[in-house]
C-alpha cells in the first residue's frame, strides 16, 4: 500500500532539488550578495547537491558580481533526467505489479 506514495516522495525530492538549484543559479547570475542570510543559506544547502560536478566547467563572470556556473547548470539538467528515469523505471515496476 505505501509503494503508491514512492512516486509522490521522489518526485517532490526531486523537484525541491531542481527548484533550489534553479534559484541558486539566478540568484548567481542576479550576483545576489552572500551576506544575505537567505543567500547565504541556499548556497550552503546546494553545495553537497553540486559536489560531484564540481570544476566540471569553467564559472564565467560577467562582471558587476554576474556570474554563470555552467557546472550547477549541468546538475540542474543531470537532476532532471535522472528523475525522469526514476520515474520511467517506477512505472516500470508498478506496470509489472499488476
Amino acid at each position: 500500500m505505501l509503494y503508491k506514495y514512492i512516486p509522490v516522495l521522489t518526485d517532490f525530492v526531486v523537484g525541491l532539488i531542481e527548484f533550489l538549484l534553479s534559484l541558486r543559479i539566478l540568484l548567481k547570475l542576479l550576483g545576489a550578495s552572500t551576506n544575505a542570510p537567505f543567500v547565504s543559506w541556499l548556497y550552503n544547502t546546494t553545495s553537497p547537491l553540486l559536489a560531484p560536478f564540481e570544476n566540471m566547467f569553467p564559472t564565467t563572470n560577467f562582471g558587476g558580481g554576474f556570474t554563470l556556473e555552467a557546472s550547477a547548470l549541468f546538475a540542474l539538467l543531470t537532476y532532471a533526467f535522472l528523475g525522469l528515469l526514476l520515474e520511467s523505471l517506477l512505472n516500470h515496476l508498478k506496470a509489472l505489479k499488476k
